[in-house]
């Protein structure tokens, strides 16, 4: 098929609307990320790159420089999803690609991916390229906290993974898990309940005293998940529930975890029950500044398609977060997928072109 003029960008949409559609079939919901990441060698290879998988199970790969002799940069997606990730069927329909249903559909980041295969096969220069595709993004940043780093030279990179084209994510916050096991005393329900303690309700009372959702500006909280019981008639002996905070600033994450650690053993105690809690540091606070040299390049890319993009912090996390920490500058783009996440999840083909066209730009404008 003939490439076509789309935002001054020469493209195949077709082509990679094809890519992309197969590239969801291919499940890889986090934690069995195997099959999709050996799927994406070979297409790495197709577009001239050297491409393997490290100890962990990411891929990097490389790829020449065309026309340039500036330095490496960095190009990063995740290759995983979360559930219901298994048996997508996607559906292309008045130019927005969706799921059959009942799935997600895998955008993200798959989306981000084929933009990415598609920008590099058509763009006339670029500098030389490295590429990391993580798995375990979405449970807790996990490839990219194993990638091998020795591997990669670039100090500066752009991570595929925002939603929207007008924002330029620029930092991301301190993360903290924190699961719950409440051990109670198990007895019958309708016999002698008096001789039980229901974890159930220890957990519940530890929960409600909690203070959740945006506590500020740059801080929230939740309880997730909750499960307990095995039996209607008989009182739970035990509960878990799982539990974070998360904030742009580190101190602050540390000092909620901390006291929500506080109010949870207080409280399931005073019900005469015992709590143990894990607390995990999943990801730091780190930020890089709004006028680094990867956002001006990303700003100057997506001007030249009309659209005025700002730096933003976000208190999602993103592999960027990891990088960052390793010393290798990363501005998060946008890929254009929408309600992410959830089973209407959906992605334009048009802000799959913008895309295309913006990463063909930061090519250009870093070599």
């Amino acid at each position: 098929m003939a490439l076509e003029d789309r935002f001054g960008v020469s493209m195949d949409t077709e082509r990679m609307v094809a890519q992309f559609t197969e590239m969801v079939r291919v499940d890889s919901e986090s934690g069995n990320e195997a099959r999709f990441m050996a799927w994406l060698l070979p297409r790495l290879e197709e577009i001239g790159a050297q491409a393997q998988l490290d100890a962990y199970g990411n891929v990097i790969a490389r790829l020449p420089a065309k026309g340039s002799d500036a330095d490496p940069i960095l190009l990063s997606c995740h290759g995983d999803t979360v559930r219901p990730g298994v048996g997508i069927e996607p559906v292309l329909k008045d130019g927005v690609l969706r799921s059959s249903g009942d799935t997600i559909l895998g955008a993200d980041d798959k989306a981000g991916i084929a933009e990415m295969l598609e920008a590099l096969r058509i763009a006339q220069v670029r500098p030389p390229i490295e590429i990391a595709i993580s798995r375990q993004e979405e449970v807790g940043l996990l490839g990219v906290k194993n990638l091998d780093f020795s591997q990669l030279r670039a100090k500066r990179g752009f991570l595929l993974d925002n939603d929207t084209l007008d924002t330029i994510i620029t930092g991301g916050p301190s993360y903290f898990a924190i699961d719950v096991t409440v051990t109670g005393k198990s007895a019958h329900a309708g016999m002698e309940p008096e001789k039980g303690i229901n974890a159930i309700q220890a957990a519940s009372r530890a929960i409600a005293a909690l203070t959740i959702g945006r506590l500020d500006a740059e801080t929230t909280a939740n309880v997730g998940i909750i499960n307990g019981g095995m039996i209607r008639n008989g009182v739970p002996a035990t509960c878990t529930f799982a539990a974070e905070c998360r904030s742009l600033t580190h101190d602050r994450a540390q000092s909620v975890a901390d006291g929500m650690v506080n109010v949870i053993r207080r409280e399931v105690e005073a019900f005469g029950a015992r709590a143990t809690i894990e607390v995990n540091a999943l990801c730091r606070a780190s930020s890089i500044a709004d006028d680094a040299w990867t956002v001006r390049i990303s700003q100057q890319a997506l001007s030249r398609l009309g659209i005025e993009a700002k730096p933003a912090l976000m208190c999602g996390f993103t592999d960027a977060s990891i990088y960052n920490n390793m010393g290798i500058e990363m501005a998060v783009v946008g890929i254009g997928a929408r309600l992410e996440h959830s089973l209407d999840e959906h992605i334009h083909v048009e802000d799959m072109e913008r895309a295309v066209a913006m990463m063909v730009e930061i090519l250009r404008l870093s070599a």
